[in-house]
């Protein structure tokens, strides 16, 4: 057997590289890993967790109306855009350093510095100019965000990249994309008091997340005074002394200080070498792996976003339990990737888990929906006009529930819950045996009992 300079070489140490170089670490095997930013990667670093500290930050300003619709003196409130950004540095900065200390306890090799293959063995470490080699390589290198490059005057547009970092708070802002980073930011930049506008280019926001739900959050957001413009696009950007401004396709101007486009996110492939090694990429770039997350190319796999399958960090996380059971333990493991949670956490925010309604109906299938929109109990009591939508999607003929989609207050608490009995296979009928808990929102969940919509209905 060839002698290499480690069992085990990760380019990349966000959520999935450092699982796995810290589960074969842990089982004896020689391990380095590479990161060319910082160490914790796009989760820790430049998405969920300092977004979620945002959306904390930006939910004070209608915890501030619910206070007083319950009777108490709120005096004279301010947000101070740069405290947050230097507690939140700090707390970014732990983690980062808490995602260190494991991997060095773990016993393996941090390199900082930009890997790239040189063949399918060979790695080339660019700061340090020199080779090394590994039986088994890891590419867990994650997405990054992408701009549509002949849009006249994108070089004024920012991404959520630069979003956490923002020297000053803008007046304005108009944040450009349909998905669940462009309404989270959204949400963000008009809690912080903001005057936002979002943009995008499509009929409906959430394109793949459920008709009902994409089409509540946008009345939602609406409520809440986001504006919110469909089927339209930029045509240029321009930049002039009062800030930017955005010619449209519907030959409207939007005037702002900043445009944050969050259009998409690309598998961070480019430049890497995978070429050099003989690795197959799909037509969007991705890394093509199989089930088990291998390659083409025998001895190199990969995980996580940079393979465009599920792009949630925990399937990052199972992808990469999975590899090095299959790969270090003779223990073959493929991740499932079916019916796999997801939360939005818009404002309101979304828990969505198994079949939209189109996927359900795809191919015949006779299902029923149950759907429920209430004003939440907390906001009623002082006239808030807010809804929650729960739906749920259900096969007629096994009484199988496939679907569970909820938009409201604790939603992503909710469909954790929710996404253990789905995955599992509960029926409806077993579904409304749960007796509810009252009075909350989830009891809705269980006391749906006359179809919304059926088949041929």
């Amino acid at each position: 057997m060839a002698d290499y300079d480690c069992d085990l070489f990760v380019i990349g140490a966000g959520s999935g590289g450092v699982r796995a170089a810290r589960l074969a670490a842990v089982g004896g095997a020689r391990v380095a890993v590479a990161e060319e930013h910082r160490v914790g990667g796009t989760c820790v670093v430049r998405g969920c967790i300092p977004k979620k500290l945002m959306v904390y930050a930006s939910e004070f300003s209608q915890a501030f109306k619910t206070a007083r619709g319950y009777g108490w003196a709120v005096g004279d409130t301010a947000f101070d855009w740069q405290a947050f950004l230097n507690t939140k540095d700090i707390e970014i900065a732990r983690l980062s350093g808490v995602y260190v200390s494991n991997l060095e306890n773990a016993g393996a090799e941090l390199i900082h510095g930009r890997a790239v293959l040189e063949d399918a063995h060979t790695i080339r470490l660019v700061q340090e100019d020199r080779a090394v080699t590994a039986e088994t390589i890891l590419v867990a290198t994650g997405g990054w965000p992408t701009f549509p490059p002949d849009t006249p005057g994108i070089e004024y547009a920012i991404t959520s990249n630069e979003a956490f970092h923002l020297p000053e708070l803008p007046k304005r802002i108009l944040v450009v994309g349909g998905g669940y980073i462009a309404v989270e930011f959204a949400g963000i930049f008009n809690g912080l008091g903001v005057e936002t506008t979002l943009l995008y280019r499509g009929p409906n926001i959430l394109r793949g997340f459920d008709a009902a739900v994409s089409a509540h959050l946008a009345g939602e957001l609406e409520r809440r005074g986001i504006t919110v413009i469909l089927g339209c696009h930029h045509t240029s950007l321009e930049k002039t002394d009062q800030g930017l401004v955005s010619h449209l396709s519907s030959g409207h101007a939007v005037e702002t200080d900043e445009v944050m486009f969050a259009t998409g996110r690309a598998p961070n492939t480019k430049r890497l070498g995978l070429e050099a090694a003989g690795v197959e990429l799909t037509p969007s770039g991705a890394v093509k792996v199989d089930e088990f997350s291998r390659t083409n190319v025998p001895n190199i796999w990969a995980v996580g976003d940079v393979t465009d399958r599920v792009n949630l960090t925990p399937v990052a996380i199972r992808e990469a339990a999975a590899f090095v059971e299959t790969a270090f333990r003779n223990n073959p493991q493929a991740f499932d990737h079916e019916t796999v949670a997801s939360a939005v956490f818009s404002q309101p925010p979304i828990g969505a888990v198994g079949l939209t309604e189109a996927q359900a109906r795809h191919g015949g299938r006779r299902i029923d929906i149950y759907r429920s929109v209430f004003r939440p109990m907390k906001g009623a009591f002082y006239g808030s006009e807010e809804r929650t939508l729960m739906k749920l999607v259900v096969d007629q003929a096994s009484g199988r529930v496939l679907g569970c989609h909820i938009v409201g207050p604790d939603a992503p608490e909710m469909i954790q819950m929710a996404a253990i009995a789905i995955k599992l296979g509960v029926t409806k009928a077993q579904w409304d045996q749960t007796c509810a808990v009252h009075p909350t929102a989830a009891e809705e969940l269980v006391t749906m009992r006359e179809p919304y919509v059926a088949e041929g209905l």
